[in-house]
């Protein structure tokens, strides 16, 4: 994945949160795995579990402009702190769970720090 790549997919992530991106339903055994790691990053401040699995629909795997994809991820953050704002976010997540604002915060800005120290960005 390029820093362009990198960007372009924080950006999907963070759609997920504002209902626009909807995520296939997994199995069950997977969804209480998911939500354990929310309450397990939570407690203990972890970040982001390494070569955790990806939706697919997150994965970016084509070519992306490093310019765009950052103007694409910056509006994203703007409309997702709006939505955080006005209690607009998703109310579950298909692998966390439930999901209230504190956990959107946490998880995003946990995925967000991941990333872009993974590219030094």
């Amino acid at each position: 994945m390029s820093a362009a790549q990198m960007l372009k997919h924080c950006d999907l992530v963070l759609q997920v949160a504002l209902q626009k991106i909807i995520l296939p339903e997994i199995n069950i055994l997977f969804s209480a795995v998911g939500i354990l790691t929310k309450f397990e990053m939570q407690i203990f401040n972890n970040g982001i579990p390494r070569n955790m699995p990806t939706f697919q629909k997150l994965i970016v795997n084509f070519e992306c402009d490093f310019d765009e994809a950052k103007k694409s991820l910056l509006k994203a953050l703007d409309d997702y702190w709006y939505a955080f704002e006005n209690h607009q976010l998703a109310h579950q997540h298909r692998l966390f769970g439930k999901m209230k604002e504190k956990d959107w915060g946490f998880l995003e800005y946990k995925h967000l720090n991941h990333h872009l120290k993974q590219f030094n960005v």
